[in-house]
């Protein structure tokens, strides 16, 4: 049986979890938080590689409060979040708050998305787009976790 680690979405601690058990209740073994709750988690500077560099790729929506493309995709990411975990993480980045993440990935547009896996990047994408969109953009890019 083989196991892929991830990060706990409340305490981004690692945590070791058999790939047949990611349908399951899993709890966090630091926090007893759920690990899959179909939400995306608030990334900051401070969390943002536990995440990436996980076994389970992490889809991330840059994006900033004032943006009314953000406000639009926020909702077609949020269930999408809830349609596709635990398959992916799914996290947010305010850009306006973590603007040295912003730096750090270029952000020149938002909302832009972007897939990571063990800590690199798979692919990106910029501007909103609607639910079925990201639904073939997500079956394209999305590696397997593992």
């Amino acid at each position: 049986m083989s196991a892929i680690i991830l990060a706990c979405p409340r305490c981004a601690s690692r945590n070791r979890m058999p790939i047949d058990r990611l349908t399951g209740d899993g709890k966090c073994g630091k926090c007893g938080a759920a690990m899959f709750n179909g939400r995306p988690v608030e990334l900051t500077a401070a969390n943002f590689d536990r995440h990436a560099g996980a076994d389970l790729p992490l889809v991330v929506d840059f994006w900033a409060p004032w943006c009314g493309p953000c406000r639009t995709m926020a909702a077609v990411f949020e269930a999408a979040a809830a349609g596709v975990e635990p398959a992916a993480r799914f996290a947010k980045v305010n850009t306006e708050a973590e603007q040295q993440l912003a730096a750090r990935f270029q952000i020149r547009s938002i909302p832009t998305l972007a897939i990571f896996h063990k800590g690199r990047e798979v692919t990106r994408q910029s501007g909103a787009m609607p639910a079925g969109m990201l639904a073939q953009w997500l079956e394209a890019h999305l590696p397997v976790p593992g």
